[in-house]
């Protein structure tokens, strides 16, 4: 057990590194790196709170934020009515994903245009709703016992008494093509809160952000020509681009700061058609990758320098932990090169799909796409998400959610590291839904696609993520559901189908 000294004291403020951080943080720091030069054991019962209160000083609420705080970072696991105890297994245990060569983008021949991912991706999305699970890892939409829909249901309900005629106008009599000048101004708002200056006139009200990346590469490119994406990227992009007619050329990305600029840069050098580059800065899907902010101004620098369209995601950007994230359109001051796409399914809402976006020097056309494709969004979406967005309740729930989500990415991060088979490499993103998984090369995540199902298992495995064949050893592990003696159950069963697939004895 450790002892207050001096030098404690001194070690808990090195610990912050002299960042101003909350003095519960700064003490949890302290008894992490405690815990990680092993002066508290695995399985050793941490102090009390009424020691922790005596020991630094503290109140009974700043003790209680410190033991939580750790038990979220995957460091303690707490026993009923016994106390917090230094977990046996952490998340630490496994190492990282590793870093891809950065310095160029993926061979572009037979892979460019991967005719059939789509078709590929499809099969698997189906043969995965057909089966009869238990348990559901695959998918990364939040289930509703994360979001307040009682004070959604209380919204939507006041907000069609005071506009009865809301559902059954048969259109919208509004302005701008059906966007509702309450959503444009909150919208308006809200960007200019992250260094996004835009004119309410010109938020585009969208059906989710699908709708808003097929709109945006529509508007900038035509039939044959490239667009760069991550590598790995998120499966519905690049079905999305196959259904343009588009080439996708991947871009290998960091786990750690994302998209690589240098390979990027390469690709301008020697693609004369690379028209757009699709992006996701904050919590990049799948790896959950942070683009830093000097590599943001690269980008949008470089895009604008060769006069391609920068599209942008920011839908995973609400789930970023601590300060709030600057976008890349905030950059984006002069040019207009940035398309700017968020959506709230994820964060707000599932079933309202409601999002939004501003087209930059393409608005115009994209509007006119829009109206051409689906005419108006519905208006009801974009009032609840006006009224809803930026009140205190939205703003407690949204908190609660992403403190939930951090507590299920560490529990399941303990799972992987208890259950899954050596040389399992793991991310450990600052927010999201998800954690990426690279296994030893000679593993098939696809024929454990297969045997997971058959056990009752929904996964995603690496091949949706990419048209160039070099993720079939990963998998993209949802991390949205409670973790309790079902989904224990499920990993175990899980580990130990990819333990046998390696030869390896299962772990547990």
């Amino acid at each position: 057990m450790l002892t207050s000294t001096t030098s404690e004291s001194q070690s808990v403020d090195d610990a912050a590194n002299d960042v101003l951080l909350p003095l519960y943080q700064r003490l949890a720091a302290h008894y992490s790196a405690a815990i990680e030069l092993g002066s508290l054991k695995p399985g050793e019962r941490m102090p009390s709170v009424r020691e922790l209160m005596a020991r630094h000083d503290i109140s009974l609420s700043t003790a209680l934020q410190v033991l939580r705080f750790l038990e979220a970072q995957g460091c303690l696991e707490a026993r009923p009515r016994v106390g917090y105890f230094v977990c046996a297994t952490k998340a630490g245990d496994i190492p990282l994903t590793s870093e891809p060569d950065l310095s160029q983008p993926l061979s572009p021949g037979a892979h460019a245009h991967f005719v059939g991912i789509n078709e590929h991706i499809s099969l698997l999305l189906e043969r995965g709703r057909q089966a009869e699970v238990y348990m559901d890892i695959g998918g990364c939409t939040p289930p509703a016992s994360l979001f307040d829909h009682h004070y959604l249901n209380k919204t939507v309900t006041r907000l069609l008494r005071e506009h009865p005629t809301l559902l059954s106008q048969g259109r919208s009599l509004l302005a701008n093509q059906g966007n509702h000048p309450l959503f444009q101004q909150a919208m308006a708002r809200r960007a200019l809160a992250s260094g996004i200056r835009v004119a309410p006139a010109d938020v585009l009200a969208t059906t989710g952000n699908s709708e808003a990346v097929s709109l945006a590469l529509a508007a900038v490119a035509s039939p044959g020509d490239m667009v760069a994406v991550e590598s790995p990227t998120y499966y519905g992009l690049l079905q999305v681009v196959e259904s343009l007619q588009l080439k996708t050329l991947e871009i290998p990305c960091s786990p750690r700061t994302g998209m690589s600029i240098e390979a990027l840069e390469l690709a301008f050098q020697t693609q004369p058609r690379l028209k757009a580059v699709v992006v996701v800065p904050d919590l990049q899907m799948p790896v959950g990758a942070r683009m830093p902010d000097e590599n943001k101004a690269r980008l949008v620098a470089l895009c604008a320098a060769h006069g391609a369209a920068l599209i942008e995601d920011d839908s995973y950007g609400l789930f970023v932990e601590g300060l709030p994230v600057k976008p890349l359109k905030a950059w984006d001051s002069v040019s207009g090169h940035v398309i700017y796409c968020q959506a709230f399914n994820k964060s707000l809402a599932p079933g309202l799909r409601q999002g939004w976006m501003n087209g930059g020097q393409w608005h115009g056309r994209i509007q006119m796409l829009k109206f051409a494709q689906s005419r108006n969004t519905q208006t009801l979406g974009q009032l609840v998400v006006a009224e809803v967005l930026g009140s205190p309740t939205h703003q407690r729930s949204l908190e609660k959610l992403r403190q939930q989500l951090k507590r299920q990415r560490e529990a399941m991060a303990r799972l992987v590291a208890r259950h899954f088979p050596l040389g399992t490499r793991m991310s450990l993103p600052s927010g999201g839904l998800c954690l990426w998984l690279e296994f030893p090369a000679q593993l098939s995540t696809s024929d454990l696609f297969t045997a997971a199902l058959a056990g009752g298992i929904r996964i995603a495995p690496g091949s949706m993520f990419s048209n160039s064949g070099r993720y079939e050893h990963c998998m993209r592990l949802a991390c949205t559901h409670p973790v309790d003696e079902l989904m224990e159950r499920a990993m175990q069963d899980l580990g130990a189908m990819a333990c046998r697939q390696l030869g390896q004895n299962p772990r547990s």
